[in-house]
């Protein structure tokens, strides 16, 4: 059955007549049990774990249900998931973990697709460890990752190769393509799925890759960040942490006392993606809500982009093939942020500028003007929203 799209936007607070938000890209609203499941976890979950007294088992739960969903939600199991802030925490220390293993003449690859937390945290390790940098380079005529060009750079002392989606112009990357070329070389390969998490099914299992890092709160959850790693290389890594925390598994990687409501938020937004499917267990749910999600949101990328004509410039590819339904547009002789306060007037929420997407805004050359009004849309979004967008971006 199709997306019951009008009754799912009355479970997000957040939603109202009054504003448009297609600036998911950025963040989402929040659904309701996600709220529900914060709050209540204020209140059960405000010890922390290991007592032997009820608050402090509530928290143990919470940790576990957590742990559970994220590993349903990216394909792997439990002990491999790490919590922290966000991504980027993750990111750099993950980074800092793995660079211990780097030696003088290995090489890391770096895309210049990627949102700048999966550039910097590996670049900065990198000249912390006197490794080189490799960027693989992108497509302008659609914005996408030059793959071949990314094969091309890996070689025997290549030891990482980092990729993911673009959150500034849509475009998916084959993941599993460069997953299976790093290994070939005994690489090892890192995806940032922060944008990949609201849009697609992610299974790290069928992608065959090492790590994988999102934040919940691009996927309808609270600000708390997920960190899928293999056990294997879990085991291997000897992240910077204090004496007591733990020598093993996950609990190495997370430092101080978690929050609890978040991870309970955390746990929440996943049962709410998964209640879109149907199937015998959670995993399934999750396959065929994606599923879902997909077919709306390419129902409504592909009325946006039949809708925008010559009147605006689309920097990215101009079918819903190979992309998710993010937009990065132009209007002539008008700067990104002055067409964005014009679309805040009208309310429409919506984002420009670079979106820590330094690389591939760099290289499209549009930096310094200001570089793009950023339009996404998410399976709440409707087709009537989409049209008022169409009509407030030409002034």
């Amino acid at each position: 059955m199709p997306l019951d799209v009008n009754r799912l936007r009355r479970q997000f607070p957040a939603l109202d007549a009054r504003t448009i938000y297609v600036d998911g890209p950025a963040g989402t609203q929040v659904h309701d049990s996600v709220i529900s499941a914060v709050s209540e976890a204020m209140v059960s979950s405000a010890s922390n774990v290991g007592g032997a007294f009820p608050a402090s088992a509530a928290s143990t739960r919470t940790v576990t249900d957590a742990r559970v969903a994220a590993a349903d939600l990216l394909g792997g199991r439990p002990d491999e998931i790490v919590f922290g802030p966000n991504m980027t925490t993750l990111t750099f220390a993950f980074s800092r973990a793995l660079a211990r293993t780097w030696r003088e003449g290995d090489r890391i690859v770096v895309t210049g697709l990627d949102h700048d937390a999966n550039v910097t945290p590996w670049v900065m390790a990198a000249r912390d460890r006197g490794v080189e940098v490799d960027i693989a380079e992108i497509d302008l005529t659609d914005m996408s990752l030059d793959v071949g060009h990314l094969e091309d750079l890996l070689t025997d002392r290549t030891r990482l190769a980092v990729t993911g989606a673009s959150n500034t112009f849509g475009t998916v990357v084959d993941v599993a393509r460069v997953a299976s070329a790093a290994h070939e070389v005994g690489a090892l390969c890192f995806v940032d799925a922060v944008h990949m998490a609201p849009h697609l099914r992610i299974d790290a299992g069928t992608l065959g890759v090492d790590a994988v890092v999102c934040s919940a709160y691009k996927f309808f959850g609270p600000h708390v960040g997920s960190l899928w790693v293999r056990r294997e290389l879990l085991a291997e890594l000897e992240p910077y942490k204090v004496r007591p925390a733990p020598s093993d598994g996950p609990g190495k990687f997370e430092t101080g006392t978690p929050s609890f409501a978040l991870l309970a938020g955390y746990a929440a937004a996943v049962d709410y993606l998964a209640s879109l499917g149907t199937g015998q267990d959670r995993p399934s749910r999750l396959y065929s809500a994606f599923a879902q999600i997909r077919g709306w949101e390419e129902t409504l990328g592909r009325r946006f982009l039949d809708g925008l004509g010559r009147k605006v410039a689309l920097y990215g590819r101009g079918s819903m093939d190979g992309r998710v339904s993010t937009f990065a547009v132009r209007v002539p002789d008008e700067r990104p942020q002055d067409t964005v306060n014009r679309l805040a007037r009208a309310g429409i929420a919506a984002w420009a500028g670079h979106n820590y997407a330094i690389e591939p805004v760099t290289r499209a050359g549009l930096m310094d003007s200001g570089g793009v009004v950023r339009i996404g849309f998410v399976h709440l979004n409707t087709e009537a929203e989409v049209d008022r967008v169409l009509e407030a971006l030409v002034p």
